[in-house]
């Protein structure tokens, strides 16, 4: 299958692991890839983040916030990725609802069609929905290996681990 012409997204906030997207932004539209970049953008027309390790900044326009579902099925991949991104991603102003980026998530979960890829620490943007990845196939960080058993999940000590539309990588 290849993937000229395809739709992927990333999930995108501050502390993200700059080689890692870096990478995205170079190798995706080399192979004719449309890449977006998706976040909770809080009303704003664009948000500015900071890089883990070098503080590079990356301006994000685009919001997964109220996207249609049709406009979520135009995705091939949604990609959650390394870095602190998902942590931050995780907050919501009210502790009893689910983060909008799990809800989105979720969503693209429930669409067997898009590719989902959860890199290293990314995994952690289940963590409010557990069900996602119970009972799945998937590799994380050492330093998440308590957490993907704690959500069910198999862990499998590999550096990727696909099952169907799930993709894991350390």
């Amino acid at each position: 299958m290849g993937v000229q012409g395809k739709k992927i997204g990333v999930l995108m906030e501050s502390d993200y692991y700059e080689k890692e997207i870096f990478y995205y932004q170079l190798r995706f539209p080399e192979e004719g890839i449309d890449l977006h970049f998706l976040t909770r953008l809080w009303g704003q027309p664009s948000l500015t983040f900071t890089g883990h390790e070098y503080r590079v900044p990356f301006e994000c326009h685009e919001s997964f916030e109220n996207m249609d579902d049709a406009t979520l099925r135009s995705y091939a991949a949604i990609v959650v990725p390394a870095g602190m991104v998902s942590d931050r991603l995780r907050y919501t102003e009210d502790v009893n609802k689910i983060p909008p980026a799990t809800e989105f998530l979720a969503r693209a979960f429930a669409e067997p069609s898009i590719v989902k890829g959860i890199i290293c620490h990314g995994m952690w943007l289940v963590a409010p929905k557990a069900e996602l990845v119970r009972g799945r196939p998937v590799t994380v960080h050492n330093n998440l290996i308590g957490d993907a058993k704690n959500y069910g999940a198999l862990y499998t000590d590999q550096d990727v681990v696909v099952d169907g539309d799930l993709v894991t990588a350390r």
